[in-house]
């Protein structure tokens, strides 16, 4: 059996938002009682992660770390067409990934006491992201 909803959320400038609660809503009204669910954003300048929920401290550190990592404005860069902040936002997707993948059981999701799924957007300014779910079991 394979249940699919697509998630959408505005989301400000550079941040993190939790999404645990919306992707496992979907999971439960798959009917799907152990598998698996795939959660994808459809998007090259956001990612997906699964980190620490109880500790806002951590996602602070991890974007002090992706700053490091693909800085804005890099003068090597050639992809700038919508500004400083576009290829990091790429380079940043490409370091963190598309896509999380978290196993079902008894109709929840088997993630860890201090786990969490976040949408982390890259780019400097407000976009509307699609996050796809599917649920298969």
């Amino acid at each position: 059996m394979t249940y699919q909803q697509t998630l959408q959320y505005r989301i400000p400038g550079r941040s993190t938002l939790e999404i645990t609660a919306e992707v496992g809503q979907v999971v439960r009204a798959s009917g799907i009682a152990v598998g698996l669910a795939h959660v994808f954003v459809q998007h090259t300048s956001c990612s997906l992660t699964i980190t620490e929920n109880a500790d806002a401290s951590v996602r602070h550190d991890l974007e002090t770390l992706a700053r490091r990592w693909a800085p804005d404005g890099d003068a090597a860069y050639r992809h700038d067409y919508e500004g400083d902040d576009d290829m990091a936002a790429h380079a940043r997707c490409v370091l963190t990934g598309c896509s999380v993948t978290i196993p079902v059981g008894n109709g929840e999701l088997l993630l860890g006491t201090w786990q969490g799924v976040y949408l982390w957007e890259h780019r400097a300014q407000a976009h509307l992201r699609r996050v796809v779910v599917t649920v298969v079991g």
